[in-house]
């Protein structure tokens, strides 16, 4: 599996390689030379806490349980 380096010396993880490992955006990862000069990559030790998606933060949160035709009709203006 190969990729290209950019003018700036960025690379794209594949995502086989992101999948197995777990990367997500924003996951810090550690980079380094073993002895037979292989670049190793892993996820960095006390990973940050990816910030809340604040619509993830709310979903589920409601108490009124809208049926999807009475949301319509009350956006509508039928209801």
């Amino acid at each position: 599996m190969s990729t290209t380096l950019t003018i700036k010396g960025q690379v794209t993880i594949p995502k086989q390689i992101r999948d197995a490992l777990g990367l997500l955006p924003g996951t810090p990862v550690d980079f380094a030379v073993n002895n037979a000069g292989e670049v190793v990559i892993h996820r960095a030790e006390g990973s940050v806490k990816r910030k809340t998606d604040r619509f993830e933060a709310a979903r589920g949160k409601a108490d009124v349980k809208w049926r999807t035709k009475d949301l319509m009709a009350l956006l509508r203006g039928e209801a």
